[in-house]
């Protein structure tokens, strides 16, 4: 081989080399940006597994229910995401990483919406988780004087309603014509008593930092605390509308997958499920469609 062919050769094995090379970094790219199962709905696939964002207790308790009990029968392929967290279950259901999520009520969903431009719409009604006081240091809410503290969450529809639930058994006066809409600025008389905000969540795991604690039924149950035994004070579940829901991104209400959820959520089966489990009253049944 003259020194013109052996030219030929190296140049030609230079090409190779860098095509083949090229080709693996295309294949890479290509591997790395393949969506998941779980986003399958982004892809227009009625066929697959419907993800849903809950409140690990109730709303996830409910929906493994219907996983492993009804789902199949129904044809729906259900996957259930666990959130420890009031914010982010709607904002992946906005972005598209679940197709769903269950565990606000409308006030809540409202406030959520207007300050971070999501779009999450109601579907169906299926619950209601009675607001409660809980403490370890007392033993009825008469007991709270000057100087004591109380948590409350601080999202504004729960904030509200905890104002409220006080102002009811005269923990603190509300200015006139105020009710679960109340804001802090809304308290005519503390009457000494000490209110800090805490986000939901931290109300029941802090709870021994209080004198006494306004804590959402959700979070009660996972704290092992029973509302008809424990609680100094229960919101009445009366014509409270504040029913936990069904919810999706705006355009996603038609979804045969979500049909098929919000009628097994409204079962005789999830009703009795609710009933059953819940014995002490901290979560009652509340079917019916959500309204927008």
């Amino acid at each position: 081989m003259n020194k013109k062919e052996a030219l030929f050769v190296r140049t030609l094995i230079k090409i190779t080399v860098a095509a083949t090379a090229a080709s693996a970094v295309a294949f890479g790219t290509a591997a790395c940006s393949a969506p998941s199962d779980t986003t399958a709905s982004a892809k227009g696939d009625k066929n697959a597994p419907l993800v849903v964002a809950a409140s690990p207790t109730p709303h996830g308790t409910i929906l493994d229910f219907v996983k492993n009990k009804l789902a199949a029968k129904a044809g729906l392929k259900l996957v259930v995401k666990p959130f420890n967290d009031y914010k982010i279950p709607n904002k992946v259901t906005d972005d598209g990483q679940v197709d769903a999520n269950f565990f606000q009520h409308k006030p809540f969903l409202d406030t959520f919406n207007k300050e971070n431009g999501t779009h999450i719409v109601p579907v169906q009604n299926v619950l209601i988780e009675p607001l409660g006081v809980y403490s370890k240091k007392i033993h009825k809410l008469s007991e709270l004087k000057s100087g004591s503290t109380v948590s409350v969450p601080n999202d504004p529809s729960n904030e509200g309603r905890a104002l409220k639930l006080l102002a009811d058994n005269g923990v603190i006066t509300l200015k006139p014509g105020v009710g679960s809409d109340a804001k802090l600025t809304d308290v005519k008389d503390d009457k000494g008593v000490k209110i800090t905000e805490l986000e939901a969540a931290q109300t029941a795991p802090r709870i021994d930092d209080v004198d006494a604690a306004v804590i959402n039924g959700n979070f009660a149950i996972g704290a092992h605390l029973k509302p008809s035994k424990d609680a100094l004070a229960l919101e009445s579940a009366k014509n409270n509308p504040y029913a936990n829901f069904l919810a999706v991104k705006k355009g996603r209400e038609n979804d045969p997958r979500i049909k098929k959820l919000a009628k097994l959520l409204n079962s005789p089966e999830v009703k009795k499920f609710i009933e059953d489990t819940y014995k002490d009253g901290s979560v009652i049944p509340a079917f019916g469609p959500a309204k927008s």
